[in-house]
């Protein structure tokens, strides 16, 4: 059997603002290390999957711009939604063009805005989940062992046994608060990272059999007719879509550094910092500071005498914001008048 790579690509990543806008999103910039993120997701996966098999949904808006990045994947592995319909209409035209190359096909899903520390242990993972799935032609997805209890994640909770490397999953748990994280985490709870390994096959039997929301849209999947599908399908993400209604879902866990780079806070994670725990990038000086997140672009920024702030300088905009408050950045960009909202 031949694995397959896909990688979702789409959204803006309005946490990122300043920095992020439309027309270059977060994963198209290089916010963990020199390259874009989603550059760092496609060479991570190289040794594993090459570029002939890996495939980026993305919005339409940006397939030119992904293309531009990614010079060595086939023109064609860039599959342009024409509109954002969730994860379960992405990954279900994904599976039926994989099954259209490759009837035997299995599909490594993954997002383009992650950072993983331990690079051989993320594929080693992948390459265990593959197995399970390519064995039991079940559902796999790789709940990842939490480091902290993180009310932005969502939680798997592992239900019995299902072979020496997979459980059945007992439940998927929405975003929790800081305190019944803490309690899922304690119970042997999972993050419920978006890693999902199938068989194509698999997959769209289970989409058949649980999502209306898109299965009626099949037909037009296999007949590759891309505007019909996505017009024909609910939005719906993958997870209330499919894995909660399916009874052939498993989790294998995994240790390898994974973090969801969803705001300017994360970063405070995955960059180096210095002596004081501070994380930067571009010309920044910190003098009696502590703890920040400091980005910029375009000039110089001094910081003296403050802790666990955000600030960020992009093109004559200056964010200041806490690391704290930087995860409700959506409620400032929204607030915010559109001249300045969507200055380019």
């Amino acid at each position: 059997m031949s694995r397959w790579a896909v990688i979702l690509a789409g959204g803006v990543g309005s946490r990122f603002w300043p920095l992020s806008t439309p027309s270059s999103p977060k994963q198209l910039l290089p916010l963990v290390t020199k390259r874009p993120l989603l550059v760092d997701t496609v060479r991570r996966l190289a040794p594993s999957v090459p570029p002939s098999r890996t495939l980026i949904i993305t919005n339409a808006t940006l397939a030119t711009a992904v293309r531009r990045a990614l010079t060595s994947l086939p023109k064609q592995n860039v599959i342009a939604e024409p509109k954002s319909a969730g994860t379960a209409p992405a990954l279900t035209w994904a599976a039926a063009e994989i099954l259209r190359r490759d009837p035997e096909g299995t599909m490594l899903c993954v997002h383009a805005d992650w950072a993983i520390a331990d690079e051989d242990g993320f594929r080693a993972s992948l390459a265990r989940a593959a197995e399970v799935a390519e064995e039991s032609r079940r559902l796999v997805t790789v709940g990842v062992v939490p480091t902290r209890p993180d009310p932005g994640f969502g939680y798997i909770r592992p239900g019995g046994a299902a072979g020496p490397h997979a459980r059945r999953v007992d439940r998927f748990i929405e975003k929790p608060d800081r305190a019944t994280a803490g309690r899922l985490i304690a119970d042997g709870c999972l993050w419920n990272s978006g890693i999902f390994v199938w068989r194509a096959a698999d997959f769209l039997g289970e989409v058949r059999a649980h999502c209306p929301e898109v299965s009626v849209a099949l037909p037009k999947a296999e007949q590759g007719k891309l505007r019909a599908f996505f017009r024909a399908c609910t939005p719906i993400s993958v997870d209330h879509g499919v894995l909660e209604r399916s009874s052939k879902v498993l989790v294998v866990p995994g240790d390898f550094g994974w973090d969801d780079v969803g705001t300017w806070a994360a970063l405070h994670r995955v960059r180096a910092r210095d002596g004081s725990d501070n994380a930067t990038a571009g010309d920044a000086h910190l003098v009696q500071s502590r703890g920040n997140v400091v980005h910029t672009d375009d000039h110089t920024v001094v910081l003296y005498g403050v802790h666990d702030l955000v600030v960020v300088a992009r093109d004559g905009i200056t964010l200041v914001t806490t690391r704290e408050k930087a995860a409700d950045l959506k409620t400032l960009v929204d607030a915010l008048p559109p001249k300045v909202r969507d200055r380019r």
